[in-house]
C-alpha cells in the first residue's frame, strides 16, 4: 500500500502541509446545525495539491435524514469526492448509522460513501456490517495498514500523534484510489506532450490550463494574465517554481537542470492539468 492521507477539522489550519499525501478527509458538518468554518479552505488546499478529497459528517442523536441533507447541502462535493459518516457518539444506534449511509447513497449516487468508526464500535455496537462502499476503521493501537478487524477495509486511521490523524488507504497507488473514488472513471488530465513541445511562443489551450494549475498550486510567478494560452517567461518561472516545490515536498533531491525548464513527465503528471 502506497496511499497515505490525513483527516482534518476546525482545530487544524486551513493551509496544512500536504507533503507525502494522496488524500484528505475534511470535516464538513456535525449534527444538523454545525458546519466547520474552515471546511472550504481545507478542501481548497487539498484540491490545489491534486489530492483526492473526502468530506465527513460527525453524527449526533437525532434525525438521520435531516443530518444527511444538512451534510450534503454544506459539503459542496465535486465529482470524485468521497463522502463519509463519522460514527463516534454512543447515542447514535447502528440502525441510524445504516439509515444515514443509505440516505446519502440514494441522494448522491455519483459519490462513494464510506463509514468511519473505531474498532470498538465496529465489533461491539454494529450489528449489520453495513458500511456502504467501504469501511474506514480507526485502530491506532495497530500497526499502519494492519487494523484488527476481519472485515475488508479501505482506510485505516493508524495514528493521532501530534494532534494529527494519519491514515493509510488499501489501494495499490494514487491512481487506483482516484479511479475508485470516481467510480471507475479515469481522471481527464492532459498527457505529457514531450519536453520538445514546451517552446516559448507556442499557443495552445493546454498552456492556459497549465497556467491555471500553476496558480492553483501556489506557484504564480506571472506578471500578467494576458495571452495566457501562449508560453512565455511567466510560464517558465512558474513551472520552475512548481518543480522546486515538487522536489521539496516529495524529497526527490533533484538539483541543477532537473529543476529547470522544460517540464518533465513526473512533475507534469503530478500537476494534473485538466484535459482541454
Amino acid at each position: 500500500m502506497t496511499v497515505h492521507g490525513i483527516d482534518v477539522a476546525s482545530y487544524q489550519s486551513g493551509d496544512y502541509s500536504t507533503s507525502g499525501l494522496d488524500f484528505v478527509f475534511v470535516k464538513a458538518t456535525e449534527g444538523s446545525s454545525y458546519a466547520n468554518p474552515k471546511h472550504a479552505a481545507q478542501v481548497a488546499t487539498a484540491r490545489a495539491h491534486g489530492l483526492v478529497v473526502g468530506h465527513y459528517h460527525f453524527a449526533r442523536p437525532g434525525s438521520m435524514s435531516a443530518q444527511a441533507d444538512y451534510f450534503l447541502a454544506h459539503a459542496g462535493a465535486k465529482a470524485g469526492d468521497v463522502l463519509a459518516f463519522d460514527w463516534e457518539d454512543t447515542g447514535v444506534p447502528g440502525a441510524d448509522k445504516d439509515a444515514w449511509l443509505r440516505h446519502v447513497q440514494a441522494k448522491a449516487p455519483e459519490h462513494r460513501v464510506v463509514l468511519y468508526c473505531n474498532r470498538d464500535f465496529w465489533l461491539h455496537r454494529d450489528s449489520t456490517s453495513f458500511c456502504a462502499d467501504g469501511l474506514w476503521i480507526a485502530d491506532p493501537s495497530a500497526p499502519e495498514g494492519h487494523p484488527r478487524v476481519e472485515h475488508p477495509w479501505l482506510f485505516h486511521q493508524y495514528s493521532s500523534a501530534g494532534g494529527l490523524d494519519r491514515n493509510v488507504g488499501n489501494f495499490a497507488g494514487p491512481g487506483t484510489l482516484r479511479t475508485w473514488a470516481g467510480r471507475g472513471a479515469a481522471p481527464h488530465y492532459e498527457p505529457f506532450p514531450g519536453a520538445g513541445w514546451f517552446t516559448v511562443g507556442r499557443r495552445s489551450p493546454i498552456v492556459a490550463a497549465m497556467h491555471e494549475r500553476l496558480v492553483a498550486v501556489g506557484c504564480n510567478h506571472y506578471t500578467s494574465t494576458a495571452n495566457k494560452d501562449v508560453i512565455g517567461s511567466g510560464d517558465v518561472a512558474s513551472y520552475e517554481a512548481w518543480q522546486r516545490k515538487y522536489n521539496t515536498d516529495h524529497h526527490k533531491g533533484w538539483t541543477g537542470s532537473a529543476l529547470k525548464w522544460p517540464p518533465g513527465r513526473e512533475t507534469w503528471d503530478a500537476l494534473h492539468v485538466p484535459n482541454v
